[in-house]
């Protein structure tokens, strides 16, 4: 007896309805597939849609079309459309299999067989399809390592790699989602063997895994394996400090219950936490894998050794200075390092409800005391908000004033 899915909200939701009707109004099939049907069989939320279909691409455009729903071939080569309706998007693809593969890109040919299609993708739990009723199609048996957090490979594991080198990376980012207990150590061995095909993978989609790693709420058992299976060494080999990572996420797990707003997966943290405190070393990282220029920033930025974590007294000022969200980030690389003070309770609710207060002054006032305009200016008014923030914010507008002019008077 198949297994069936309790219908969820986006499986009833109008949107969904309307594509799904509209694929299956000339005969076609059409099912759900991958994260969707994996996601609700084990009550996550799910983050995209994605559809699969018998009918050929040039009849989902035209059935689209006709229909009045935005049709965009994001994929056309592989059978992909992404479909929009009332601002939801919809990944459909036709049935396929690869027929030839270079470890990075595929050449495929439709198909109407489900099995076949099925057997391409990458883990078994991934290749779940469901209907409109909520039927479960399992040709791998990918049901039960959804629900024992197996994540394994369909088929032969080096086969499956060889047909996508990326398919490393994302079975440990699997593992770090959906493991249970032990990773498959067939998967494991396969990786180890194929590692070095890492190296020839564009960056951007090797950064886009391991930001993605690092962003799930538990990583630290699947980066263990990672660094025991050498898998890191050919794609971020500066990776080292281990201890402070496990440290850091031990941290986190036992804070989040507590603060669950404030305490959140953070790649650049826990990449911090990880790399060396060494802004050459830091910059080769993001080179290397493409960081965005803010990501850069604020690695460098938390490995900054000149900045020491807040203690009780120094908390609002640096509050005031780098915000609510770096203050925290050094709390928790100090606290990961130095171990958790008595006091972390009031530091992190001082650095969750702080209000930023506004300094009394602007440039304008140092104007009106007969200052040229220019960087004298800026050189005043900071000299005076130092000043204000080291008395701990308490000086009024009156009080910054007469600062002001005691200043002018001694220049």
């Amino acid at each position: 007896m198949p297994h069936t899915l309790v219908p969820a909200a986006w499986m009833t939701a109008h949107p969904t309805k309307r594509v799904m009707s509209v694929l299956q109004s000339r005969g076609a099939e059409a099912r759900f597939v991958g994260g969707c049907v994996r996601n609700t069989i084990l009550n996550r939320p799910i983050k995209d849609i994605d559809i699969a279909t018998t009918a050929m691409p040039e009849q989902v455009i035209e059935l689209l079309i006709k229909n009045q729903i935005r049709a965009i071939p994001t994929g056309l080569e592989h059978g992909t459309i992404t479909a929009v309706v009332e601002q939801q998007p919809f990944e459909i693809t036709t049935l396929r299999r690869d027929i030839q593969t270079d470890g990075r890109h595929a050449v495929v040919k439709f198909t109407n067989n489900w099995q076949q299609d099925a057997e391409r993708r990458d883990f078994t739990m991934n290749a779940l399809f469901a209907d409109m009723q909520g039927t479960i199609y399992d040709y791998v048996d990918g049901y039960v390592d959804a629900l024992t957090g197996n994540v394994r490979f369909i088929g032969d594991a080096e086969t499956r790699i060889k047909e996508d080198a990326l398919r490393i990376l994302r079975f440990y980012r699997f593992f770090a989602l959906y493991g249970v207990g032990k990773a498959n150590e067939s998967a494991r061995t396969a990786c180890q063997k194929a590692a070095p095909a890492l190296s020839s993978l564009a960056r951007e989609r090797v950064q886009q895994e391991i930001l993605s790693l690092f962003e799930a709420n538990e990583p630290s058992d699947a980066i263990e394996i990672m660094r025991d299976d050498e898998i890191l060494i050919y794609c971020m080999p500066e990776a080292e400090d281990f201890d402070h990572l496990n440290n850091l996420l031990a941290i986190e797990a036992l804070l989040a219950p507590h603060w669950p707003l404030f305490i959140l997966p953070n790649a650049a943290l826990r990449l911090s936490a990880l790399l060396p405190k060494c802004p050459r070393k830091i910059s080769t990282v993001a080179v290397r894998l493409k960081f965005s220029k803010s990501l850069h920033n604020r690695l460098l930025a938390l490995i900054d050794t000149t900045r020491s974590a807040p203690a009780q007294y120094g908390l609002e000022k640096c509050l005031y200075e780098i915000g609510s969200e770096s203050t925290r980030d050094l709390l928790l690389l100090n606290w990961a390092k130095c171990g958790l003070p008595s006091n972390h309770e009031m530091l992190l609710s001082t650095a969750t409800n702080w209000q930023k207060p506004t300094f009394p002054l602007t440039g304008q006032d140092v104007l009106d005391t007969g200052t040229p305009s220019g960087q004298m200016v800026g050189t005043i008014l900071k000299r005076i908000e130092d000043w204000w923030v080291q008395e701990d914010f308490q000086p009024d507008r009156v009080k910054c004033l007469a600062k002001l002019h005691a200043i002018i008077s001694h220049t």
